[in-house]
């Protein structure tokens, strides 16, 4: 293994990072380290204007469980 020194990799004066990563999706795996989510569970993400007026999961489900109620049933 090559030792290099810090001044040695700055000879050109530009970071290592890219503008632009490509992430391929299909190989990531869930984060382990996360709290899972209960069997049944679905996680849902709102839009910032619906997040402001239902700002509780229990204001969403009542909301959705209205809805439901009004639907006419087949």
């Amino acid at each position: 293994m090559k030792i290099t020194r810090a001044s040695d990799s700055d000879k050109n004066g530009e970071d290592d990072l890219l503008p632009e990563y490509n992430f391929n999706y299909r190989k990531a795996r869930p984060n382990r380290f996360t709290t899972q989510t209960g069997q049944g569970s679905l996680r849902v993400t709102l839009d910032p204007d619906v997040a402001e007026v239902f700002t509780t999961s229990e204001s969403v489900n009542n909301a959705l469980r209205a809805i439901l109620s009004a639907m006419p049933k087949n």
